[in-house]
């Protein structure tokens, strides 16, 4: 019997081997790089606390090195001053003291503590100036270091609450569901979000695996409310109903159903709206079917060359008009083996430069090698990320769907597109031919 599966073996069984001998044979050694990371910090703090006592030392040893007139005690502020940027109040505090008493020591060598005021025969204690500064930079520094920790631990848990609720609303979606190679993407715009008005989620029912894309009105934590119903009602919708467009017309439902619950509590929930892409990929046709509630358009990458889909009868967005499930329109396109599909929202698309130009998503990706859908969301985000500065203005999220390649010729049989603009990048303007409406 041979140790290893052989070379056709599929991908979750490699992940499952690797993960195997990961917990036996080199467990100690990923255990052993786990007990040095988290040692790390521990041994640079202690390294740096002895940096400061041996300033301290230093400074000490050359002031009684040096004549009484020169005046070293001064430099020793620099000490808890610097702790604090690094270390607790607890050091800082510790490293404050030692060098009080290395200050004390060097006045006392230089006869600063004692100077004559007053009558002849009577001698003041006096406190030099910077030994008072000492003494309140200390305390400063000590006090904002303390602040500053409770700030972080109270940014440590609400990060914490923020990544539980990611995992409720936006479950990690599998690498593999049948037939499709899947990858997502989210970023939020709210700095220190981890969540907003975006949604996704995909679902296996028999024979199919439909997936959602949506972007709630507004953006940010605000946006939450409407995104959690959607995402939850999608998850319980698309095993109960057999089609499409009774799919859509379930979510319509929950949504209005939803903003009517919190009508009583909220104002404008007259202006709240979704847009929602849904899409169903059969298992056995090299199809993908979709219903577009005046969402953008996705990206295809179908034989090579790159198609915008645009929908022929969008609907109106979710929330705006109690739909029959007759009133929407599924058009259908061709997915091959090899194909990809790009879901995305509209913060995407509406990203600007610096000089207020949109990001041009169709146009980057046609000169590209799409690869895997994980490599192509990576480099997309990257991209992005470039064309607006670092910093999005909207929320930003993003599925991409691979039909997984077969051995010999892929796709035949399959309708091809009435493209047009060239062999790399095509705008879809008609439905395929040889492909009607279901």
């Amino acid at each position: 019997m041979l140790p290893f599966p052989p070379v056709h073996t599929s991908t979750s069984t490699i992940r499952q081997l690797h993960g195997s001998l990961t917990a036996g044979g080199r467990t100690g050694a990923r255990l052993s790089r786990e007990r040095m990371l988290r040692m790390c910090p521990l041994s640079r703090r202690w390294a740096r606390a002895v940096i400061a006592i041996l300033f301290i030392c230093g400074t000490t040893v050359g002031s009684f090195t040096a004549p009484t007139d020169i005046h070293l005690a001064s430099l020793l502020v620099a000490a808890p001053a610097s702790t604090a940027a690094w270390a607790g109040p607890r050091l800082t505090t510790g490293v404050a003291l030692l060098a009080g008493v290395a200050v004390v020591a060097i006045d006392i060598h230089d006869g600063l503590l004692h100077a004559p005021l007053g009558a002849p025969d009577s001698s003041w204690v006096i406190i030099p100036i910077h030994v008072v500064a000492l003494v309140l930079v200390s305390a400063f520094v000590i006090a904002f270091r303390a602040l500053h920790d409770r700030d972080l631990k109270e940014l440590t848990q609400v990060r914490a609450v923020s990544e539980a609720a990611q995992r409720v609303l936006l479950r990690r979606l599998p690498h593999r569901m049948g037939p499709l190679l899947v990858a997502s993407a989210y970023r939020a715009a709210q700095a220190q979000a981890q969540i907003g008005g975006d949604v996704y989620a995909a679902t296996r029912t028999s024979g199919a695996t439909r997936l959602l894309i949506g972007d709630v009105r507004g953006k940010g934590l605000s946006a939450i409310g409407e995104a959690a119903a959607l995402s939850g009602a999608f998850r319980e919708a698309a095993y109960r109903n057999a089609t499409l467009p009774e799919l859509a017309a379930s979510l319509e439902d929950s949504v209005g159903r939803h903003l009517a619950e919190i009508a009583h509590t909220d104002d404008d929930t007259s202006e709240r709206f979704i847009t929602a892409l849904i899409v169903e990929v059969p298992d056995d046709t090299s199809t993908v079917r979709m219903i577009s509630c005046g969402h953008p358009p996705p990206l295809l990458s179908h034989r090579g060359r790159i198609a915008v889909l645009h929908t022929h009868r969008p609907a109106p967005p979710l929330g705006l008009a109690a739909l029959s499930p007759d009133a929407y329109h599924v058009d259908t396109f061709p997915l091959d083996a090899g194909d990809t599909l790009v879901l995305y929202t509209d913060g995407v698309v509406e990203a600007r430069d610096a000089a207020g130009a949109f990001y041009p998503a169709s146009d980057r990706v046609a000169g590209w090698e799409w690869g895997t859908p994980q490599q192509l969301l990576e480099r997309i985000l990257d991209d992005l990320h470039s064309h607006v500065g670092g910093r999005l203005d909207d929320d930003v999220a993003m599925v991409a769907v691979q039909r997984a390649p077969v051995p010999g010729p892929a796709g035949a049989g399959a309708p091809e597109f009435a493209l047009s603009g060239g062999a790399r990048r095509a705008r879809v303007t008609a439905l395929p031919s040889g492909i009607n409406p279901l």
